[in-house]
């Protein structure tokens, strides 16, 4: 919960309002979604991402519903080979396990080496759905407040084409 309190504590400072839902663990994003079913806002999937030799990091934010084509993003940050980042970078660049991840885990990266892509099919939507670095929230933000916060903790996002 600790993790949580921080993201909440940094959405206050900024005076950003979100809608949190409290639920059970949710362990996958279909479990998630019958979670805040009914509830308005984007479903995400956020991906942590990594280069073959793990030194260049992404977070790619994009509708749940869709799948990331890795070659076409591979060419976009102009990287020989891209993947999945392991469960032990994503435990050390944020803090987190895998399920939880989320732009509220920029917040653990000490070295402030994570590049921020989102889709720009989302980015018109009125407010976006993350884990708020727990399984047992859904926080609902407005995509306006999402940017304002990650430009306010140093991540600019990218907003590409996926």
């Amino acid at each position: 919960m600790e993790l949580f309190n921080k993201a909440d504590k940094k959405l206050k400072e900024l005076n950003i309002e979100c809608q949190i839902i409290d639920h059970p663990p949710a362990v996958t994003i279909e479990l998630a979604d019958k979670f805040i079913e009914g509830i308005e806002g984007v479903r995400t999937k956020t991906m942590f991402l990594t280069n073959k030799k793990k030194r260049n990091f992404y977070l790619v934010i994009l509708d749940d519903a869709k799948r990331l084509d890795m070659d076409k993003f591979k060419d976009l940050v102009e990287e020989k080979q891209i993947k999945m980042a392991s469960s032990e970078s994503l435990m050390e660049k944020m803090m987190l396990v895998p399920g939880i991840v989320s732009p509220f885990g920029l917040l653990n990266n000490e070295d402030k080496d994570i590049k921020v892509y989102i889709d720009k099919e989302i980015i018109n939507e009125e407010r976006m759905s993350f884990h708020p670095n727990t399984n047992e929230k859904t926080l609902f933000i407005n995509t306006p407040d999402l940017l304002m916060y990650l430009e306010s903790i140093g991540y600019p996002a990218n907003i590409v084409e996926l």
